[in-house]
């Protein structure tokens, strides 16, 4: 049977889906997508270490290379161009306030508000915490074995970070996503987990029987364990999250866009290395209907500049790639 083949139109697309992967900052690595072995995973499940970000709006790609000409002869002529900058910008709206879309939406540290200890001076950024609880062998990435009494110390609902105390450690701090680096030696025992990634909601709480917290998703980082292996991570409760204006560390993440057309064509933008441009930022977006006017959601923009990295097949810097997948018996 014959195949029927058609003159595809341009793509038609709803909104563009958003997903970011962190880059090691230690060993400066970003992550790569591959489209021609990924380009038909499912939008709603991406495959690991990407993290679906949901919807995203305003999305807006901005060149930032500059080509200068080379002339010879008398007069002058263009005998041909050369690419003397390599720049590219990106910008869009989060649709969803989480951990993750506020840090992208910064451009230094992104802490997590511990729960403060009875008495705590106040503090901008969050005063002395509650001490953080030691987490029992046979922890997985959504059990949390403590001690009955530990245990009894949390409620479902509550958010928890889990990650090492800090031990005068410099350099990139924070598993599995380098929340800060750390200059100097700072004294706060809870200054990992108040810049750690690896954060998720309890979904319940067990005192009895096997004592522990039972987590509503899985952490980022997996089972609790140290870089080494060994275990010794523990856990604190948060009330929320804060950023500052100002500081000198930079987020940098890879990002991968995707865009899915009516006839099941694909089109991704993939960034190995993004870094948020300028601080943060929200949009307001008035509701229409009855309080027209009144009410406006509130948004998370986005601004970031692509940084290069080299690409393995032949030695070229580049800062974006564009991929395009036809859909079924498209003529190309």
């Amino acid at each position: 049977m014959a195949t029927s083949s058609y003159l595809a139109p341009s793509p038609v697309v709803r909104r563009v889906r958003g997903y970011f992967a962190a880059v090691n900052r230690g060993t400066a690595t970003p992550v790569l997508f591959d489209p021609a072995e990924l380009e038909r995973f499912s939008l709603d499940s991406p495959p690991a270490p990407w993290v679906s970000l949901g919807w995203i709006q305003d999305f807006v790609r901005k060149a930032g290379s500059k080509t200068a000409p080379i002339l010879t002869g008398i007069p002058a002529a263009v005998l041909e161009q050369t690419r003397e900058t390599l720049d590219a910008q990106v910008s869009f709206q989060f649709l969803s306030w989480t951990k993750l879309t506020m840090a992208l939406a910064t451009s230094s540290q992104h802490m997590n508000l511990l729960v403060p200890a009875s008495g705590a001076a106040a503090s901008g950024d969050g005063g002395t915490a509650v001490p953080a609880v030691t987490i029992q062998s046979g922890a997985t990435a959504t059990f949390l074995p403590l001690a009955a009494a530990s245990a009894a110390q949390f409620a479902a609902g509550q958010i928890v970070a889990v990650d090492v105390d800090y031990a005068g450690q410099t350099g990139f701090v924070g598993s599995p996503v380098s929340g800060a680096y750390v200059k100097t030696a700072l004294t706060d025992v809870d200054y990992v987990r108040r810049v750690t990634f690896n954060v998720a909601l309890v979904a319940s709480v067990a005192t009895t029987g096997v004592a522990g917290l039972t987590l509503a998703e899985a952490l980022p980082g997996g089972a609790p364990v140290t870089a080494s292996g060994a275990a010794g991570m523990k856990v604190q409760a948060l009330t929320g999250f804060v950023d500052r204006e100002g500081g000198s560390f930079f987020q940098e993440w890879s990002a991968l866009f995707a865009m899915e057309g009516g006839q099941g064509e694909r089109i991704f933008f993939h960034y190995p290395r993004l870094q948020p441009l300028g601080s943060a930022m929200e949009a307001g977006s008035l509701l229409a209907g009855k309080q027209n006017g009144t009410l406006e959601r509130m948004l998370l923009a986005g601004n970031f500049r692509a940084l290069p990295v080299t690409d393995p097949l032949d030695g070229e810097r580049v800062v974006c790639y564009r991929s395009f997948l036809p859909a079924a018996n498209a003529l190309v």
